[in-house]
């Protein structure tokens, strides 16, 4: 359970960095690593396949199957891996039509005959359209849906893959010129540590002499500030030799 909590907020972490480098880029805040370009005109390839993929198939269906509950049947029996029922044509209802009214006319009458003659082509002609739609069905819309459901996925996981890895790397590339930045300003700005033992012994030294006015006294300052000063050259030298 603590490892999973772990995870989850390592994660959340990674996260929230990306979409900081992500919105700083959009803004123009921060730099952003461009791709080959050979990948990114594959990239805009693998867009418009998707897009012009798209709406061929959803056109295509709905000239195959106009009916849009027909449609989402045929979806529905699709996702659910099941076979769609046989499903009569209008071309096939119209010529079994005909047959039903050429019986109750008479199939001896002329009018019964010109039925039947023409329900038979009715029936072939619902038949062709049948094996029509089996046949586009087979050969044109299912490799459309294979692209879009199998290599279409694909290519959008190593594209979110590739993205996440170039944020990585824009982040580290920031943090580096953020710690350069701050290296170059840190070396640039005197060391105000170093210089304070020589002020506090100049200002010793003038407080000194204005409040003491005896020989010995200025003999006494004259002495420390011998001693001060020859810490100081010691100090000095040693650091140039380091």
């Amino acid at each position: 359970m603590d490892f999973n909590v772990k995870k989850l907020a390592s994660d959340a972490g990674v996260f929230f960095t990306r979409a900081v480098q992500f919105t700083e880029e959009k803004l123009g805040q921060a730099e952003k690593t461009e791709l080959d370009p050979h990948l990114e005109n594959l990239i805009t390839r693998a867009d418009s396949t998707k897009n012009w993929t798209e709406k061929i198939l959803k056109q295509t269906e709905v000239l195959l199957q106009p009916n849009p509950s027909a449609r989402i049947e045929e979806f529905i029996y699709d996702k659910l891996d099941k076979k769609l029922p046989s499903r009569t044509t209008n071309a096939e209802l119209l010529g079994q039509y005909m047959l039903d009214a050429a019986i109750e006319f008479g199939s001896d009458t002329p009018y019964g005959k010109t039925l039947i003659t023409v329900a038979e082509y009715q029936k072939r002609l619902g038949g062709a359209e049948r094996e029509f739609l089996h046949t586009s069905a087979v050969t044109f819309l299912s490799p459309l849906r294979n692209f879009l459901e199998g290599d279409w996925r694909t290519i959008s996981k190593e594209r979110r893959l590739l993205e996440n890895r170039r944020l990585d790397l824009d982040i580290c590339k920031a943090r580096l010129k953020k710690a350069k930045l701050a290296e170059a300003k840190a070396a640039a700005t005197p060391d105000f540590q170093e210089t304070r033992p020589r002020n506090y012994v100049l200002s010793a030294s003038a407080s000194a002499v204005r409040e003491t006015s005896s020989t010995a006294d200025l003999l006494y300052v004259h002495q420390n500030l011998k001693e001060a000063w020859t810490f100081i050259l010691k100090n000095h030298c040693n650091s140039l030799e380091s």
